[in-house]
């Protein structure tokens, strides 16, 4: 009984022992996996270790062979029986942990061998997903080809696009773009945007390649695409960064004619209110009128006809686009016969409709009478002939125009007497309260702007946004009509809604005509509109450098400060206006002025990157180091902006190449915290201090690892940064990272980062430090119908940080990003 007790007792210490031997086997087996010793990892195949064993959180030979780029063990797991779609705990697929690493032979591999390219994770997350949030684009490229959906999305409805979108990887988004057509033709990456009216990928599209008019095999730009569409959004969008309105296609096809032949009413406006040419030819000779007509698309018919559209311009085979319509049998615009008789003069013919009983009073769906036709074509003989069967020469169209509205704008003379002649009110207003004379003033009809003056026009009218005619005459150039104007009493200091006299407008549009006859007449050179804004800023802002010299000459201050302080040096400084910038500095302009913020020329310069202003500036004793209210030098906005040939002249003269903002950010953790890789570089190789701190206790290196750039890590490394320093509240770089979930820069800081424990309580949660930023917005845009006068300068300058313990991880991440542990 004894001896077989020790017998059982040994036989259970043997069985413990070999249980403890196979888990020791089973972790090498999965180390030499992960190490890539294929020898090893062979062996202990053939001493009957399972392949599909897995460690604590799921992961086999398979997976961490995968995530460490071992083609050849991958392959060979593979041939001798490997799983290759086997998931681990969190339901990832060894192609999901290479895609997620960037493993590109390891996923071609995979991929070869049959693996799911659409699997999902336990939240949803595909291959192609991983790939795209860490920005791998040869992955992205090899997935997408062998079939991968971008349509896939995760359990909080984030697909591929979303992630790279949401983590500024430009070229994924774009790769993601292009390969996300559907039907046979591939476009470029903005043109699919365009198509989608996607705002937000166009505009990230848009900051890494600036050209807006990219052009399709066809030839047709994004505007072309979104024109088709009907996209007012990304429509905006495009213009706002340079798109060109009346860019030509295959065939002279423009944006316009596209819209026009659709239909797209809101577009077709859009596109007229950012100046599209009207009356745009294609090679067959075919105007957006015809396309409209050949459509049936009235409403775009009547927006061009709004808009001044020659309606009797022929095509290539002589067809007007009245020709167009009534040979497609479309006539509910509402012309009747006797619209079309006044139109063209049969007087005859419209003698016998008026017989007939033919309503006099008739109105197209635009408003127009009979009256209002025969009074634009100049038909004084068929206005005279509706006057005496009773017409009404003060009826109103949509517009609230009348037939005098209509033959100003035609410049039909003798029709403008007989109107007045017969009873026309000569300052009837429109619904835009333009008067007959502010059309005639905008025109250049001088002889018609006399008799309307010698008739009793107010020659001070103001339309809805204030502009007078003679705000209009100076717009155009129009001198004779300005003389006219000013003989019979225009006022000369009557400012728009917005703030600017007619010198204002005539300094803005370089009319240097209209400009000295209004010096002439005694117009104040520094007038100085509800912003503060005299001519001369006006003249820098838009570098009109003859008027800007005659304005001078004349007395204007080259010291006039806006109401925010802006001068016109800060103006020229900023839009890089050489010839204005030394002519206002040879007219005694400072260099050492500053905005109500504090703001130099020589900061607005060196954010812009205008090296050669700035060198300018420099010889001429502009203070290198001044700090604005926040604290911002013009190194900061440089580096902020990545200007690194700025930054290279600001250093050679003498600028402090480590200056504290109020939050005591330099330079270098500006530069860092923007990811300006270039910009770092140079700071550090002109000894920045690669530790300094923020008030906070950051350092370049915690600023980024909070923003994600691990490029900007290994440089900082290389050049000494420290990864052990803490923050004021005990957080690490590592600990940063982590907590936002950035992998890469994990992986860099892990290994070189002393990991001790603290007293500190280090709370969860959070939320980003922001160094101070200077924003600042120019707006000097002015519209004659649509927002007359539309003149604004303002800047801003907005400090935001936080502390590195308040809110929640999600206030900075709302898209998911996934990790592995």
């Amino acid at each position: 009984m004894v001896v077989s007790s020790v017998t059982s007792l040994r036989l259970t210490r043997q069985h413990v022992c070999l249980c403890l031997l196979q888990t020791d086997v089973n972790a090498c087996y999965l180390r030499s996996a992960r190490a890539g010793n294929l020898e090893k990892a062979l062996d202990y195949l053939k001493n009957g270790v399972d392949i599909n064993i897995c460690n604590q959180n799921g992961l086999n030979a398979l997976h961490l062979a995968s995530k460490e780029g071992h083609v050849e063990v991958v392959a060979e797991l593979i041939k001798h029986g490997a799983n290759v779609d086997a998931a681990t705990k969190k339901g990832n697929t060894a192609l999901h942990i290479a895609s997620l690493a960037g493993q590109t032979d390891v996923v071609k591999e995979l991929v070869t061998h049959t693996a799911n390219v659409n699997a999902q994770s336990q939240n949803g997350f595909t291959p192609l997903y991983m790939a795209a949030q860490e920005n791998h684009m040869d992955v992205v490229q090899f997935l997408l080809d062998h079939g991968s959906s971008q349509s896939i999305a995760t359990e909080d409805g984030f697909t591929p696009l979303a992630v790279a979108l949401q983590q500024g990887h430009d070229q994924v988004v774009s790769l993601l773009l292009e390969n996300d057509t559907k039907g046979k033709v591939r476009l470029p990456a903005l043109h699919i945007a365009a198509r989608k009216d996607d705002t937000k990928a166009a505009a990230l599209l848009l900051q890494s390649d600036h050209n807006a008019d990219v052009e399709s095999k066809s030839g047709f730009t994004p505007l072309h695409i979104a024109a088709h569409y009907g996209n007012i959004n990304v429509a905006t969008l495009l213009l706002n960064r340079g798109a060109a309105v009346d860019f030509k296609a295959r065939n002279d096809i423009t944006p316009l004619h596209v819209a026009s032949k659709r239909g797209n009413g809101n577009m077709v406006r859009l596109l007229l209110d950012r100046g599209a040419k009207i009356d745009a030819r294609t090679k067959n000779g075919l105007s957006p009128l015809h396309m409209a007509t050949q459509g049936d698309h009235l409403n775009c018919v009547q927006l061009l006809l709004h808009h001044e559209v020659p309606v009797d311009d022929v095509t290539n085979d002589y067809l007007t686009a009245l020709h167009v319509a009534a040979h497609c049998g479309h006539y509910k615009n509402g012309f009747t016969p006797l619209h079309i008789a006044c139109k063209k003069n049969r007087v005859k013919v419209m003698e016998l409709l008026l017989k007939h009983g033919a309503s006099i009073q008739a109105v197209t769906e635009s408003g127009l009478t009979p009256i209002h036709v025969a009074a634009f074509m100049g038909h004084d003989n068929i206005v005279h002939q509706l006057i005496n069967h009773g017409a009404s020469p003060n009826t109103s169209n949509v517009r609230g125009e009348t037939a005098l509205h209509m033959a100003a704008r035609a410049g039909q003379s003798n029709v403008v007497r007989y109107l007045i002649q017969n009873g026309a009110r000569v300052d009837a207003k429109a619904k835009d309260d333009q008067t007959p004379l502010h059309i005639s003033s905008r025109l250049g009809k001088q002889d018609i702007v006399a008799q309307l003056l010698s008739s009793g026009a107010f020659p001070d009218a103001t339309t809805n946004s204030g502009y007078t005619p003679l705000h209009l005459a100076a717009r155009e150039g129009h001198r004779d009509v300005a003389t006219t104007l000013l003989d019979q009493g225009a006022s000369l200091g009557i400012i728009t809604k917005k703030g600017f006299t007619p010198l204002h407008v005539a300094a803005k549009y370089g009319k240097i005509e209209v400009a000295n006859l209004l010096l002439q007449k005694s117009a104040p050179s520094d007038a100085a509109g509800k912003s503060g804004l005299t001519p001369l800023h006006v003249a820098a802002h838009y570098d009109n450098q003859k008027v800007a010299l005659l304005l001078l000459n004349q007395g204007a201050s080259p010291h006039a400060a806006a109401k925010n302080g802006y001068t016109p040096l800060h103006i020229a400084a900023k839009k890089n206006q050489m010839e204005i910038t030394t002519t206002l500095l040879e007219y005694g302009a400072s260099t050492n002025t500053v905005t109500r913020q504090g703001i130099t020329p020589l900061h607005l310069a060196a954010q812009e990157g205008n090296v050669d202003i700035v060198t300018l500036l420099l010889a001429r004793d502009a203070p290198i180091n001044m700090s604005n209210k926040s604290g911002l030098t013009p190194l900061h906005l440089a580096a902020q902006e990545d200007k690194v040939n700025v930054a290279e002249v600001l250093v050679n003269q003498g600028a402090t190449i480590d200056p504290e903002t109020k939050l005591g950010y330099s330079p270098l953790h500006v530069a860092c915290h923007y990811g300006n890789v270039k910009m770092v570089n140079f700071l550090l190789k002109n000894q920045a201090k690669v530790n300094a701190k923020t008030k906070n206790g950051y350092t370049p290196l915690h600023q980024a690892a909070q923003q994600g750039h691990t490029h900007i890590i290994n440089l900082l490394l290389q050049f000494g940064a420290s990864p052990n320093e803490l923050t004021t509240n005990g957080n690490s770089a590592l600990s940063i990272a982590r907590r936002l979930g950035y992998i890469s820069v994990v992986d860099t800081l892990k290994v070189v980062t002393e990991e001790t424990l603290t007293t500190k309580t280090v709370i969860e949660k959070h939320k980003m430090n922001v160094p101070e930023t200077m924003n600042e917005v120019l707006d000097m845009s002015d519209d004659e119908e649509m927002d007359v006068g539309n003149v604004c300068i303002s800047y801003s300058c907005k400090s935001q940080t936080f502390p590195d313990q308040a809110a929640a991880t999600n206030s900075s991440n709302p898209v998911e990003v996934v990790q592995l542990n």
